[in-house]
């Protein structure tokens, strides 16, 4: 069967365990999401962990994704469990190992930066690719963040944080330290161009800017984010800006890389009445190299399209990857050999 090779598409932000909740939380706002997705959190064994992971990665290997950034708050050894799991699905991994200092539950959090960095030195001695990752301006305070940045840059590593996912948490930042999320880590340096946010959805105009001037880049992750209820990207305002871009699959409710990059540009239509607000290179660009960049990956494995699928019956030459990207579903996408 004829196919095309392509850049595998590449899960910059990613919650494998959060797989189970698909169907199972109907109903409610993020917050009593949430609720739902902690119990889960708290529930699963380590044991159970590396089997779900290895179905939710063969998930995303079988849908064209190649490459993952788990971000992972769920203790040590379950993080060496994800990275076996991806070893086994033949998907690249970065553990972005989340600092959570308060908040959350018990299975979530590190007493110190001090013993969030031992941990992370673990994974890293054992020869797993990691970023640092303060889990959100909630669950880390301005000096833990301080900490968190030099250390990042330092190390020369990705530093991945959730911000302005929602409204309740910028009312929280403001309370707290007088500044919005994106210029509380401008200022304790964690803005830097090797910085994502992840959602960013209600980030106002001084925060695109400072997003822009650091050279940070933002991960949307579409088909979360509206199952979530969590509003819209100004998708607009940041391409103005030519802020970087990758994609994540999140919550795993949905895993299809077409899907994510397929309802980002739908937004951007939406918000302004035109099409074609991202380009089909740009978009392509956004769900593989760039969000390779985002994990710090040199290589990740291929992609390929297989051109026989019914979804692409009578697409022929250039008109293949709009038609990829505007009409078809992973299930294209066939798995190739691991680099």
């Amino acid at each position: 069967m004829p196919q095309l090779s392509i850049p595998g598409f590449v899960n910059a932000h990613c919650h494998a365990f959060q797989r189970a909740l698909r169907g199972r939380a109907p109903g409610g706002d993020f917050w009593s999401w949430r609720d739902s997705m902690l119990e889960l959190a708290g529930s699963i064994t380590v044991a159970e962990l590396r089997r779900e992971y290895v179905e939710v990665y063969r998930e995303l290997r079988a849908n064209g994704f190649t490459a993952v950034g788990e971000f992972h708050y769920l203790g040590l050894a379950e993080a060496r469990a994800a990275a076996e799991a991806a070893d086994e699905a033949g998907v690249a991994f970065v553990c972005l190992y989340a600092c959570y200092l308060r908040g959350g539950i018990d299975r979530f959090r590190q007493d110190s930066v001090a013993e969030y960095l031992d941990q992370l030195e673990l994974l890293r001695s054992a020869g797993i690719r990691v970023g640092v990752a303060p889990h959100s301006v909630r669950a880390c305070p301005a000096d833990a963040l301080r900490e968190l940045g030099r250390y990042a840059v330092a190390e020369g590593l990705p530093l991945h944080v959730h911000v302005d996912e929602q409204p309740r948490e910028i009312d929280e930042c403001l309370a707290e330290t007088g500044l919005r999320p994106v210029a509380l880590l401008a200022r304790e340096g964690c803005l830097t161009p090797a910085t994502t946010v992840v959602h960013a959805t209600h980030a106002d105009g001084h925060e695109l800017d400072l997003l822009r001037d650091a050279g940070s880049r933002i991960c949307v992750c579409p088909t979360t984010e509206a199952d979530l209820g969590d509003g819209f990207l100004p998708v607009a305002r940041v391409r103005h800006r030519q802020i970087g871009l990758c994609i994540g699959s999140d919550s795993n409710m949905r895993i299809d890389p077409l899907e994510e990059l397929r309802e980002l540009e739908g937004i951007a239509r939406r918000q302004t009445g035109v099409r074609g607000v991202i380009d089909v290179d740009s978009l392509l660009a956004i769900g593989s190299s760039d969000g390779a960049a985002a994990l710090g990956l040199a290589e990740w494995p291929d992609a390929s399209i297989d051109l026989d699928h019914p979804q692409l019956r009578g697409v022929e030459g250039d008109a293949v990857y709009p038609a990829l990207l505007f009409g078809c579903t992973g299930d294209v996408l066939r798995k190739t050999s691991t680099q």
